[in-house]
């Protein structure tokens, strides 16, 4: 069967029914700081059945730098309950036709040409959806401000991307009546959001899949809010998941990973344009493993940084650009997320090497 879904995204009771039990201990630690603000590389302002996929790359406990790094974990999940699955993220991706100059030129289909299906036919598809996708709301005080179309939902759908994170500096750009059309949007085409709501509790709450036996549970946290703190979602007010609050984050990875068999965390963090991660992300990353994370997908940098490993499970720091303009080489150098849960809980992971050959068309090679 492809891809069972089953979306969450109003409160944890619904988790109760869960199988399985991760628990990890936690250890205290002081919330980091935020990323810079934009910069030039985030562009001009816009207004003002499963696949079986095998890593080719054999397994390294060295993280690298190169898009063809390749881990592979020995720790699994205490409960493994299905069969072997695949789970792609990728970078930043926006659906503005003000940005993304080829929309109009060659349509909507076309960011999605280059995978060769790489989403359709695996287990699970994510990407960091890097704008406001409603014709609501009018621009927020910031440096750029992206609206998406919302007909280009259905083109992202076929590609198969199954999960929109909305957790970053840019859901918010048409402020909160955009925001919660953006919501409704991507449930009407059939893609799941995540790290965005009407208030904190849909803010925060993850969204879960059944897949392949598997329950997988996926919480986003954005950390680089704009503007702060009014993009941060709190009860009965519109905005992105936790923000600064990185013992909250911590919690809600606890809690969603006692009640899953497998914990994805999408985070929104960092420095734009670094390379690598902050000191201040490394601990992070690993309190949230202790704290039960089975992998974490990053972002924010608009660069491909490290591919790395802490206690089996892998952490893709940034993922850098993906449906976005190719305003440098080291901009349009970027790759897909790949891991690989094998039946007994063990994680092998690789990041496939892409690049953004025209704009908004990111390309396998």
């Amino acid at each position: 069967m492809r891809k069972e879904r089953r979306s969450y995204a109003a409160s944890f009771a619904v988790l109760i029914v869960v199988l399985a039990v991760v628990a990890v201990a936690a250890v205290a630690f002081a919330v980091g700081r935020s990323g810079r603000g934009d910069s030039p590389e985030a562009g001009p302002s816009a207004r003002s059945a499963p696949r079986t996929v095998e890593p080719s790359a054999e397994p390294s406990v060295e993280a690298s730098a190169e898009p063809s790094a390749s881990v592979e974990g020995s720790s699994s999940p205490e409960a493994s309950p299905g069969r072997k699955i695949v789970i792609h993220a990728a970078g930043d991706t926006s659906l503005d036709p003000d940005f993304i100059s080829t929309y109009r030129a060659e349509g909507y289909g076309y960011a999605w040409s280059g995978l060769d299906g790489l989403f359709e036919n695996d287990d699970l598809s994510i990407v960091n959806l890097e704008c406001a996708v409603s014709e609501k709301g009018s621009p927020v005080p910031k440096d750029f401000n992206f609206r998406g179309d919302p007909r280009a939902l259905p083109a992202m759908r076929k590609a198969g991307v199954d999960v929109a994170s909305l957790a970053n500096n840019h859901a918010y750009d048409f402020g909160p009546e955009a925001l919660v059309d953006t919501v409704g949007n991507l449930r009407d085409a059939d893609i799941t959001p995540v790290g965005a709501g009407k208030d904190d509790v849909e803010a925060e709450a993850p969204a879960v899949f059944n897949v392949e036996g598997w329950r997988i549970a996926v919480v986003a946290w954005d950390a680089v809010v704009d503007p702060w703190p009014t993009a941060v979602a709190a009860p009965g007010h519109p905005g992105v998941a936790f923000g600064h609050d990185f013992n909250a984050v911590v919690r809600t990875v606890r809690s969603v990973s006692r009640r899953a068999d497998l914990t994805i965390v999408q985070t929104h963090w960092g420095v734009e344009l670094d390379t690598a991660p902050e000191s201040f992300q490394i601990p992070q990353a690993h309190e949230l493993i202790q704290a039960g994370a089975d992998m974490i997908f990053g972002g924010h940098s608009h660069r491909v940084q490290p591919l790395d490993i802490y206690k089996g499970r892998p952490i893709f720091w940034s993922l850098g650009n993906f449906v976005w303009p190719n305003f440098s080489s080291a901009g349009a150098t970027t790759g897909v997320a790949e891991v690989t849960v094998l039946p007994n809980g063990n994680i092998k992971a690789r990041l496939l090497p892409a690049y953004i050959t025209s704009p908004g068309h990111p390309v396998l090679r």
